[in-house]
């Protein structure tokens, strides 16, 4: 077995189309064998050659490292195409190939190789051309790989056609997240969503899937011009279909109930939303002080889960941590999801959590507003959380400061939150905090219990039997009190 600094000194160095090798490490006995894969990408020229991907890329980094303004780091800027529009900024193919590395081990995969191959344009048949899936067959049948994992959405055809090269399974990056995702959902809300994104990607890929797909069904009854195998498995599919989404729709009812019982009460709502793997789950848990899974792991957080913060005015709100977003985040997954993401679409703010140390700051929150976008809640009141900043480097940390759209945080190290939640205080308009006198006879305890608990006190005077207090309260706190208020 190869010691552990012999394992962390491996290094890769990628060339245009050559095939990279990762040595096997011996595995214990012990454990379940890990599935091997072989990952392939694809960089188009052509695409580069415009500056829409590479040339973005930096200069949205150059924009996160700029040392002032909007352009601070971890404070990523908009580029600009023709002056005017802002241009979305794009993962290069070696920074993509690199996040396919991280899904591949969420999902459980050992990465054993790796091709990234450029091309002028996308081949329509095998999408990397038929002469270099060849020799990507024989560098997978040379590590052993179990199977291959396309940094691409491949329409069937492409999958078909890959196959029957290569002989081994051929994953495509939509595949792996439906994966990743049905391996991590825990709930039966979870479940189901995953489940009709997946028979959503199934069901146009039956055909081809071998000659029984196109023969008549085997028994009585399914003789002569009778319905196909293929035939068969779509409508059994469909049926499927319509049976998951009734669930999902009796879960959405669910759901608008317990939602129209908490806005009875004037309680706020807060979603975070972000990249996967920003530390929403650990700033949640920070907050909340909750116990919610927090992992390295992309998409480690599936099912939603909602607590109460107390915020420093002594107003409760709800937080909710949601799924995390990704680069070309299938729209089969936002569609299933749809009943989680409601707790976005009715958030009275959205905390959009960033990670600060990641290069590809910029880039990962433009992928976050185009989901955003897709649920229609761009408009909605928004704060910027720069998380992680306790990995930044000691004189870049010192050099941050927060402005009126963006705090800087650790969630791990609890730096910066009391700022989070005095921003997120002025920020909430429900259950608005005012100034008031009060007169309070001291035998109503009750009362200048709830006081203590809910209110700021700023000063307290005991004459003639009664508590007379200059209170700061949430406006349903006075309303219990209302009778005690002094005018002057």
């Amino acid at each position: 077995m190869r010691s552990s600094d012999s394992k962390k000194s491996r290094g890769r160095a990628r060339a245009s189309g050559r095939v990279l090798f990762e040595t096997p490490v011996a595995q214990d006995q012990d454990q379940p064998r890990q599935e091997r894969a072989f990952l392939v990408g694809l960089d188009v020229r052509s695409r580069r050659a415009k500056g829409s991907v590479t040339a973005q890329a930096q200069a949205a980094r150059d924009a996160a490292s700029a040392p002032t303004g909007a352009g601070k780091p971890g404070f990523p800027a908009a580029t600009k195409s023709n002056g005017n529009k802002p241009t979305i900024p794009e993962f290069d193919a070696d920074e993509s190939l690199v996040e396919l590395r991280t899904l591949a081990g969420s999902a459980g995969a050992s990465v054993v190789g790796e091709l990234l191959q450029r091309r002028d344009r996308p081949d329509p048949a095998t999408l990397i051309g038929k002469g270099k899936l060849e020799e990507i067959a024989g560098a997978a049948a040379l590590v052993n790989a179990d199977l291959l994992l396309f940094d691409h959405d491949l329409s069937p055809s492409q999958q078909r056609n890959i196959q029957k090269i290569v002989h081994r399974r051929v994953i495509d990056r939509t595949q792996l997240i439906l994966d990743i995702f049905a391996r991590h959902a825990r709930t039966r809300e979870g479940q189901l969503q995953v489940e009709l994104a997946q028979l959503q990607y199934m069901l146009p890929r039956l055909a081809g899937r071998g000659i029984e797909m196109s023969q008549l069904g085997g028994g009585i009854g399914t003789r002569g011009p009778g319905e196909t195998q293929l035939e068969t498995d779509r409508r059994k599919i469909y049926r499927r279909i319509r049976h998951v989404e009734q669930q999902l729709e009796n879960v959405r009812r669910i759901r608008a109930q317990q939602r129209q019982r908490r806005e009875s009460a004037p309680v706020a709502t807060i979603a975070l939303v972000g990249y996967t793997n920003a530390g929403k789950s650990t700033l949640f848990n920070a907050l909340t002080k909750a116990d919610v899974l927090a992992s390295p792991k992309m998409f480690a957080t599936l099912d939603p889960t909602i607590r109460g913060v107390t915020l420093p005015s002594k107003r409760r709100v709800l937080l909710s941590d949601t799924v995390g977003f990704i680069r070309s985040l299938p729209h089969t997954l936002v569609s299933a999801f749809r009943a989680t993401l409601e707790e976005v679409q009715r958030a009275s703010l959205i905390l959009h959590v960033s990670d600060a140390s990641s290069r590809l700051s910029a880039e990962q929150d433009a992928q976050v507003e185009i989901v955003l976008k897709e649920l229609e809640v761009e408009k909605k009141p928004r704060l910027r959380v720069m998380n992680k900043v306790d990995l930044l480097d000691v004189e870049v940390a010192e050099g941050l400061r927060d402005d009126a759209k963006t705090v800087y945080v650790s969630a791990v190290e609890g730096t910066g939150l009391d700022r989070l939640l005095d921003r997120i205080d002025a920020m909430i308009d429900e259950d608005r905090v005012s100034r008031a006198h009060l007169r309070i006879p001291q035998k109503e305890g009750k009362m200048l219990a709830m006081l203590e608990a809910k209110a700021r006190i700023y000063s307290r005077k005991y004459r003639d039997g009664a508590v007379e207090l200059e209170v700061e309260a949430p406006a349903s706190v006075v309303r219990r009190v209302r009778e005690w208020v002094v005018t002057s």
